[in-house]
């Protein structure tokens, strides 16, 4: 009874203590600066939408927090659950809990997806202090994770999105993430050239793997992505910082009238 209680309670901190807090975040590529002070707190639960135009910073800021060595922090904090995310190296970012669904997920020929999938299983198991997962037991997560996201037995064993259409890369980062387990899992315009039916297919896989614990960040320019998501926080950033945060409503009128409206604002401001 004391450990269930003690179970409880540790879940019940986690959901009360911010998972990711970014505090003054500056960042450039190639000496240019892309980032000019963001700031933006997620809770464990918690959805939140990044939307603006290209060229705001939404793809740098995801490429900062995975620890993309192209990009280089100026300025700024990034806390995830209490620890320096910056002073990682991007390896010990993913053990920590932090995933990102490309925009263009690459190709690894001669790879498989089993294989792929062990090897980094089995590198955050060693970052954990855990014995590598057995062949039996390996087998049985591919199976369940597979069938959860509604991917074919055949698209394992073959080499990491080889050949595969867009909506298929898209479906098999589900699958990964669904392998690994994140606690904050970044999507980067995730529904980019994705027809209707593969966007359905990869927000249904996305909000049945969604728990109280888990988190994330949807970046995206598109409604009919938040429509399937549901975000409980959208941002909108222009040059390099958030402008305006709000609810689904924000969204909605961002997909009505663009962002002209808001660059005014941001200007009187």
């Amino acid at each position: 009874m004391a450990f269930h209680s003690a179970c409880i309670n540790f879940a019940e901190t986690l959901i009360r203590s911010a998972m990711l807090e970014i505090k003054n975040l500056h960042a450039s590529v190639e000496g240019k600066e892309i980032l000019r002070g963001i700031n933006l707190t997620v809770n464990p639960g918690e959805v939140h939408a990044l939307m603006g135009p290209n060229g705001s910073g939404k793809s740098t800021l995801s490429n900062v927090l995975v620890g993309n060595p192209l990009y280089t922090v100026t300025e700024g904090t990034v806390s995830f659950n209490g620890k320096d995310l910056l002073a990682m190296p991007a390896e010990d970012r993913s053990h920590e809990g932090l995933f990102m669904s490309f925009q263009q997920p690459v190709e690894i020929p001669g790879v498989s997806m089993n294989n792929f999938m062990r090897a980094a299983i089995n590198a955050k198991r060693k970052y954990q202090g855990l014995p590598p997962i057995s062949g039996g037991d390996f087998l049985k997560l591919v199976k369940e994770k597979r069938e959860f996201v509604g991917l074919d037995a055949s698209f394992t064993r073959r080499g990491v999105n080889e050949g595969f259409s867009g909506g298929e890369k898209k479906r098999n980062e589900i699958f990964q993430m669904a392998m690994l387990e994140p606690l904050l899992t970044i999507l980067d315009e995730t529904d980019s050239g994705l027809d209707v039916d593969a966007l359905r297919t990869v927000a249904d896989g996305f909000n049945r793997l969604r728990t109280p614990l888990t988190s994330a960040i949807c970046i995206t320019h598109y409604q009919r992505m938040l429509d399937y998501l549901q975000p409980d926080i959208v941002h909108v950033m222009l040059q390099g910082r958030i402008v305006m945060t709000g609810g689904a409503e924000l969204a909605k009128r961002i997909e009505s009238e663009g962002f002209d409206w808001l660059r005014e604002e941001a200007e009187e401001r």
